[in-house]
């Protein structure tokens, strides 16, 4: 429950727990993770403290004190788009209605009384991918690069100027034994496939997005 709306949440649970790099508000970084939720918030959504908040939920799903990753977007969750190849799999919540390039000429500061705007519609793509087999510090920052690559990649083939959102997450995730594969990028073997999973899902998610953007918001979140 969040400022008086039913608001979903998608959780994934690890046993055993996997080895994880994310740029989440809770648990971002390297480590090994027991679970991922990325749950959706209100548009209206105003705290400063998203990993208290986080950790809130994860609480009151009973993921217990074990840590975790924790993603948040204005994105109606259940609007998930599942991809796979290869044995790995990709689930991205697209929402592309705040579309930005990576690099873009500095913003001045607004002055004393600066036009209002109506709200746009909501916008994060946050993407969660999971690899079969055990990544080597340097190939899960490689497997981030590879994400965000092909998500860019997606994001363009849809039709639109962008190369994501500045709220976009992603998190990669996978076994935390066995020999460490020690490339991740998009032309070694599990980072073509995590690419080619990751380009799938977020073309699939843009293009139902743009199909009905006003329908990817949740209660009060519009």
């Amino acid at each position: 429950m969040e400022a008086g709306a039913d608001l979903p949440v998608l959780v994934w649970r690890f046993d055993p727990p996997a080895l994880m790099i994310s740029s989440g508000s809770l648990g971002g970084g390297i480590g090994t993770r027991h679970w991922i939720v990325n749950a959706t918030v209100p548009m209206r959504y105003d705290r400063d403290d998203p990993d208290v908040h986080l950790t809130e939920v994860a609480t009151g799903l009973g993921l217990g004190t074990a840590p975790g990753v924790g993603l948040l977007t204005g994105l109606d969750v259940n609007r998930m788009v599942d991809a796979s190849d290869g044995g790995v799999s990709v689930t991205a919540t697209v929402g592309l209605g705040l579309p930005c390039w990576a690099a873009a000429p500095e913003v001045e500061a607004p002055g004393p009384t600066p036009p209002v705007r109506p709200r746009p519609p909501v916008g994060t793509v946050n993407i969660v991918a999971w690899v079969p087999v055990r990544l080597s510090p340097g190939a899960l920052v490689n497997a981030v690069a590879t994400v965000t690559e092909a998500k860019a990649q997606a994001i363009w083939r849809a039709g639109i100027e962008a190369t994501g959102t500045c709220t976009d997450a992603v998190c990669v995730a996978c076994p935390a034994d066995g020999t460490a594969e020690p490339y991740g990028g998009p032309r070694s073997v599990w980072g073509a496939r995590l690419a080619r999973a990751s380009y799938g899902a977020v073309l699939d998610g843009a293009r139902a997005w743009l199909a009905e953007p006003s329908a990817w918001s949740k209660g009060s979140a519009a």
